[in-house]
């Protein structure tokens, strides 16, 4: 059986894949075109969605392709929420939806998990204040990660890193959306995470 790789996450990971089939124009487009990642390649990244969403479509566009690899990036909408329109994702929440899909999934066809950082750049002052909400989602994916012997993407900790060399604007102009330079670097971090690089 051939593997199947699939990227589900929200607007970094969905990066126009309507517009731009079948990946977009994204990381998951420069992970597909590096060539290492053996078998098929999906994207369903869905602008704006928050886990909740995630949970909600996770049979039909997860389970349903019985997935080989499944990587997850998702979690900066559930505190963007919280300080644009006032909807709290509190992290008791996150973590709960966060199990249950990666158990539901481990049991109905045992993928290779792939959990990434959220990652936030403050590139207004105001988005400072958001690391109070996020930060915690942050650790409850590398909780993911060790319960479900996952291999995790530290996007937020290389993002960071990478701010004190570049202007934040180099790498995501709104510190949220990345720009071509900031994609490449998630495909470089990803594929040499996951060991393929």
């Amino acid at each position: 059986m051939s593997a199947i790789n699939l990227f589900i996450g929200d607007s970094v990971t969905d990066c126009g894949r309507d517009i731009e089939p079948p990946y977009g124009d994204g990381y998951v487009r420069e992970i597909a075109r590096s060539g290492v990642l053996k078998g098929e390649v999906i994207n369903v990244g869905t602008s704006g969605h928050r886990l909740i969403d995630l949970e909600n479509r996770w049979q039909v566009d997860v389970l349903d392709h019985k997935p080989t690899l499944v990587s997850i990036a998702i979690g900066i909408n559930d505190t963007w929420r919280r300080y644009d329109d006032n909807d709290i994702t509190t992290a008791e929440d996150f973590r709960e939806r966060y199990e249950r899909l990666l158990s539901l999934t481990r049991a109905s066809c045992n993928p290779q998990f792939v959990v990434c950082e959220p990652f936030l750049l403050p590139v207004h002052d105001e988005m400072n204040s958001w690391r109070e909400d996020l930060d915690p989602k942050i650790a409850i994916v590398h909780e993911m990660a060790e319960k479900f012997d996952a291999i995790m993407v530290p996007f937020d900790q290389h993002f960071t890193a990478l701010s004190k060399i570049f202007s934040m604007g180099k790498i995501a102009d709104d510190g949220i959306h990345p720009s071509v330079f900031g994609h490449s670097e998630m495909a470089r971090l990803w594929l040499a995470t996951v060991g393929l690089a």
